[in-house]
């Protein structure tokens, strides 16, 4: 199955397009001018230390991203090696690290949550759900070997719109799946950043935004650069890791100038999908095989969901054309995942939903802040799962499940979103299968987050194949914190 390009007037129509059977159409779009010939450097791999452990240290460090115009801000980042890290690990390889805490605030707690990763649950890094918070100036550890390969990222759990909002999080990759090596391999954080016409930060969340579709940012970056621009071998294979790593923006995303396909979705990879545009919400990834043009020529990656399409990055092409033959993306090695019998599948339905208990939004200032408490929530309500909103006591106090799933069992799980907004949903400690849509046509992929559109009801499959309790969530992080979080058991 493949995606076409949507209009901006298609997409304001209809909220169900997002894959729809079509060829690639023709570019459309005029490319605009690029900066020159000022090449961005993709982020380095991290250096473990020489005992062959991590150490990621969450501390303030004054960075003056390129994206910032100048200004330096007080970040918070995991390494001064790099402002946005990125992990790489081969598939099988242990992986160890150690977490400091040297945060400037006194009461911040941080635990590190592994996205996507099927790793055992007491390594999950929710707070006080799978593990005792690290507090500032303590440290903690993490030992774990990823079970598959693919594109994941790490972040804490936590005030997490700030925390994300300061800069706090990375990437982690597990090579090893790839069947015909790709010619360049690019990491590609997507996040924008709230700040003002002086270049300070915003507040990174309002109750305006938190109880509607959430705060966008001011700046759009990729890797911390307004519209950066990568070399790449010419009618080179280029595999483009693009993390959608930003607490709000849900983008369109697709090329001009290249043709492009995609290979893998939340790190699980798939019979290769013909790239049109594809909409990508929080937390998501995807693995994109680009045919690079040729010498001398660029390629442009836009997001289509806006008035006019916005230029992400650009990739120029340089050096000798390194391939003559037709561009067929070849399929990665996928992760091996238990069968779902559908037939004998157990039911569970979810319904994500807005709640009357948060205050009124007319009456609040548009730029105040929500404080986090004990639970990592705000001080008020907007959203809830099942009618049953985060905890809001202490951590004492969890809530009940929203759901008990028995290990080894097949689930389908209907996920109705009854509110006007759409809510990227997160199942920790699983991928499960993207089944059928009542508002729009999907291919069928694995994922661990999937995009929930307005009014829409998704069935998904998964297998209860990971003991333990494990979240469920909106990764739009102010709904996430103001309420539409849960947890399920599995025993």
């Amino acid at each position: 199955m493949t995606t076409s390009r949507l209009s901006r007037r298609s997409l304001l129509l209809s909220t169900a397009a997002v894959a729809v059977t079509g060829g690639l159409r023709q570019h459309a779009v005029a490319l605009s001018p690029f900066a020159g010939d000022v090449l961005t450097r993709p982020p380095a791999p991290l250096r473990a230390q020489p005992t062959g452990a991590y150490e990621l240290e969450a501390a303030e460090r004054v960075v003056a991203l390129p994206c910032f115009g100048g200004s330096g801000l007080p970040l918070w980042t995991f390494t001064s090696q790099s402002t946005q890290p990125v992990i790489r690990l081969k598939k099988g390889q242990p992986f160890d690290v150690v977490v400091k805490n040297a945060l400037p605030t006194a009461d911040e707690i941080i635990t590190i949550h592994w996205h996507g990763l099927r790793i055992p649950n007491r390594e999950d890094g929710v707070p006080y759900l799978t593990q005792t918070p690290i507090g500032r100036g303590q440290q903690g550890r993490y030992t774990f070997t990823p079970p598959e390969t693919g594109t994941f990222f790490f972040h804490t759990h936590c005030n997490s719109v700030e925390h994300f909002g300061r800069g706090l999080f990375g990437a982690m990759i597990v090579e090893g799946d790839e069947v015909v090596p790709s010619d360049a391999d690019v990491v590609l954080m997507m996040k924008d950043w709230r700040l003002d016409a002086a270049g300070s930060f915003l507040p990174f969340t309002t109750d305006e935004g938190a109880s509607r579709s959430g705060t966008n940012g001011t700046v759009r970056a990729i890797n911390g650069v307004r519209e950066p621009v990568y070399a790449v071998p010419s009618s080179g294979n280029v595999r483009l890791r693009l993390l959608n790593v930003d607490p709000t923006r849900i983008s369109e995303i697709g090329f001009e100038g290249a043709d492009a396909a995609i290979i893998a979705i939340d790190g699980n990879g798939c019979q290769p999908i013909e790239l049109g545009s594809w909409r990508i919400g929080p937390a998501s990834r995807l693995d994109i095989l680009m045919r690079a043009p040729k010498s001398g020529q660029r390629a442009t990656l836009y997001d289509y969901f806006s008035a006019e399409p916005v230029p992400l990055a650009h990739f120029v092409a340089q050096g000798p054309d390194v391939r003559r033959d037709k561009f067929v993306p070849v399929a990665l090695k996928t992760n091996l995942h238990p069968a779902v019998d559908h037939a004998l599948s157990e039911r569970i339905n979810l319904t994500f939903m807005a709640t009357a208990t948060g205050a009124s939004v007319a009456a609040i200032s548009d730029g105040e802040s929500l404080p986090i408490g004990k639970l990592c929530l705000s001080k008020r309500t907007f959203w809830a799962i099942n009618k049953q909103a985060w905890s809001s006591v202490d951590h004492s106090d969890l809530g009940p499940p929203l759901a008990r799933l028995v290990l080894g069992r097949n689930y389908i799980i209907e996920l109705s979103n009854i509110t006007p907004n759409a809510h990227p949903i997160h199942i920790h400690g699983h991928t499960f299968e993207v089944l059928r849509s009542n508002l729009r046509s999907l291919p069928r992929y694995r994922a661990d987050t999937v995009l929930l559109l307005p009014k829409e009801r998704l069935e998904i499959a998964l297998t209860a194949n990971n003991p333990g309790r494990w979240m469920v969530h909106c990764h739009i992080l102010e709904h996430q914190e103001t309420g539409m979080m849960g947890y399920m058991t599995v025993a």
